[in-house]
């Protein structure tokens, strides 16, 4: 099998209409920076790709009272420049600042990064963070899944690219005092996949945590939430930094990376999970002053 036809739809509805032609036998692309290298591998086959990225309503940030809406063709560039993401959530604009080259986050974008499933992305792992919703439009209508539950496995999503279209991801904004950090450990500062990486949304009421999501990665097959961990912070007092300390202990607890050449050994990386979330939850308290007044 090999790509024959390259289509531009105007619109989602058209472009949900030429993957219901192809039958399973097209795939949607957006920046491609995955997709391309893994047709030319021949681990990927399709007759046709459908080119989603002059879509204009998968191209916009949208701030709203309660929630953030970014499009599926949204470049991390544009993400990581965006004044409204770093001053509400800063991790996901550091996120997005990690990947690649220069040039790949001019093109890559967060739905792309989303669909590889890869375990320890850098746009997907804040996203998971802060709770979001993706919306993905199927031939039946649309339907909306928490991104942490779209991983099927390593490189395995739940979205189906030849079948299905990733449209929108939306973040809830929080009601009540909060701060966000996101903390990776790479063999070098750019052009290196993270050896670790781990993102965190701290919210508090009266300097007691309320709720608390951390998603850590890649310490298994697919990304972390450490439950214990959360739970444990819950209800307790921001201004105590020790809570911090035993919270990363049990969320590396949780962990389960395997041993890598890539990567290091299991214990490694579980030692260094620890350190990575115990930061994060650090930083994360720091921010809440930043957040003091958010648009």
């Amino acid at each position: 099998m090999k790509v024959d036809r390259y289509l531009i739809p105007k619109n989602v509805e058209e472009a949900i209409d030429y993957l219901c032609r192809y039958s399973g036998k097209a795939k949607v692309i957006a920046g491609g920076t995955d997709l391309m290298l893994w047709i030319k591998e021949g681990k990927v086959q399709a007759n046709a790709l459908i080119d989603i990225t002059e879509i204009d309503e998968l191209r916009h940030i949208e701030f709203t009272e309660s929630e953030m809406i970014i499009g599926a063709a949204v470049t991390h560039a544009e993400i990581a420049s965006n004044e409204n993401i770093k001053k509400c959530f800063p991790c996901l604009s550091d996120g997005c600042r990690y990947v690649g080259s220069p040039q790949i986050r001019n093109i890559g974008t967060v739905g792309g990064n989303i669909v590889s499933a890869q375990p320890a992305a850098d746009s997907a792992i804040p996203l998971i963070a802060l709770g979001a919703v993706c919306e993905i439009l199927t031939e039946d209508g649309l339907r909306k899944d928490p991104l942490e539950e779209l991983y099927a496995g390593v490189g395995k999503s739940k979205i189906d690219s030849t079948r299905e279209i990733l449209i929108r991801i939306i973040v809830p904004r929080p009601d009540s005092r909060y701060g966000t950090s996101l903390t990776r450990f790479a063999p070098r500062e750019a052009l290196a996949l993270p050896i670790a990486n781990t993102a965190v949304k701290l919210e508090i009421e009266d300097n007691i945590i309320k709720d608390i999501r951390i998603a850590m990665a890649p310490v298994a097959t697919t990304p972390l939430r450490p439950k214990k961990a959360e739970q444990y912070l819950l209800g307790r007092d921001i201004q105590t930094p020790e809570i911090f300390k035993e919270a990363a202990k049990i969320a590396a607890g949780e962990a389960n990376p395997r041993d890598s050449l890539l990567r290091g050994s299991s214990k490694y990386r579980k030692a260094l999970a620890e350190d990575l979330v115990n930061n994060a939850l650090g930083n994360a308290a720091k921010n809440i002053l930043k957040n003091m007044e958010v648009l």
